[in-house]
C-alpha cells in the first residue's frame, strides 16, 4: 500500500497577514490625524500621527519575530510611511499654521516636505537590495527616517501645547517657524548626511539597568507631561544629528585604517591579527 503525503494547504499564511495588517493600522491612524486636524483637534491629531509611529516602528519586528517578511509588505510599509508621514503631518500643519504664509508660498513648502518623505522612501526602495551602502554597513541611516521626520516637523506643536499661550499664538510667527522646520526637516530626510540607527547604538553592559529604569521613567513622564517631554526627546534627537555625523567620521576613519593595515600587512607577507 502507498502512504500518500496530505496535500499542502493553500492560501496565505496568517503570520504574514499580521504585520501587514500592524502597517494598515498606522497609515489609518496617520489619516484620521487630518481628519483631526480639519476638526481643528490639534492635540488629536498629532497624537494620531505619533500612534502612527509607534505602529511603524514594531510592524517590522512582528514581520521578523514571526518569520512574515515578504517583499509586499516592505511596499506597503513604503506607502503608509509617504502617507503617514509625509502627506498627514503636512497637511496638519498646512492647516495649523502654513495656510498663513502669504500667496501660495505655504503650499509650496507643505508640498516640499511631503515630495522629500517620498523620494526619501524611493531611495530606500532602490538601494534595498544594492550592496554598495557604506553607511548602513557601519549601521547608520542615510538621512532622517520618515517617523523622526514627522516627530521633528512636528515639533512648533509640542512646544505649542506645552507653553500655551506662547509667541506661537501670532499667526505671522507660528507659520515663519513652522516653514522653517519643515523645510529643515525636508533637506534631512533627502540629504546624504549619517543618523543614528539601531545598529549604530552601543550600550555598556553596566549601564543597562540605568538605561531600562530611565525608559520608565520616560513613560511615565510620557503619560503625565506629554508635551513638554515630546519637545526634549525632539530636541534631544535634533542633538543627536550633528553627534552622529562626527561619529560616522570616525568611525569611517577608525574602519578605514584597519583595512589598510590588513592590507599593508598581507602585502609584506605578515599575517594580520584577527
Amino acid at each position: 500500500m502507498i502512504d500518500r503525503e496530505p496535500p499542502r494547504r493553500r492560501g496565505i499564511p496568517l503570520r504574514a497577514v499580521v504585520p501587514n495588517a500592524v502597517t494598515v493600522l498606522a497609515l489609518c491612524c496617520g489619516l484620521t490625524g487630518v481628519r483631526f486636524a480639519i476638526g481643528g483637534e490639534w492635540e488629536k491629531a498629532v497624537v494620531a500621527v505619533l500612534l502612527a509611529g509607534v505602529l511603524d516602528g514594531i510592524d517590522g519586528r512582528i514581520a521578523r519575530l514571526l518569520k512574515g517578511s515578504s517583499r509586499f509588505g516592505a511596499e506597503l510599509d513604503s506607502l503608509s510611511d509617504v502617507t503617514a508621514f509625509g502627506v498627514a503631518p503636512t497637511l496638519i500643519l498646512y492647516l495649523w499654521a502654513l495656510q498663513h504664509l502669504p500667496g501660495r508660498l505655504g503650499w509650496v513648502i507643505a508640498l516640499a516636505n511631503a515630495i522629500a518623505c517620498a523620494l526619501r522612501l524611493a531611495r530606500f526602495n532602490a538601494q534595498i537590495d544594492a550592496d554598495d551602502q557604506p553607511h548602513k554597513k557601519l549601521g547608520y541611516l542615510t538621512g532622517i527616517p520618515a517617523p523622526a521626520a514627522a516627530g521633528l516637523t512636528l515639533a512648533p506643536l509640542y512646544v505649542h501645547f506645552w507653553l500655551a499661550p506662547s509667541a506661537l499664538d501670532d499667526l505671522a510667527v507660528r507659520a515663519g517657524v513652522v516653514a522653517a522646520t519643515s523645510l529643515t526637516v525636508a533637506f534631512l530626510m533627502v540629504s546624504n548626511l549619517p543618523s543614528y540607527g539601531w545598529g549604530s547604538l552601543r550600550l555598556r553592559p553596566s549601564w543597562r539597568l540605568p538605561a531600562l529604569a530611565a525608559i520608565g521613567l520616560l513613560a511615565g513622564a510620557l503619560f503625565t507631561n506629554p508635551w513638554p517631554t515630546l519637545a526634549i526627546i525632539t530636541i534631544v534627537y535634533a542633538v543627536s544629528i550633528p553627534m552622529a555625523i562626527n561619529s560616522y567620521a570616525r568611525v569611517k576613519a577608525r574602519t578605514g585604517r584597519t583595512i589598510d593595515d590588513r592590507t599593508n600587512s598581507a602585502d609584506d607577507g605578515i599575517q594580520p591579527p584577527p
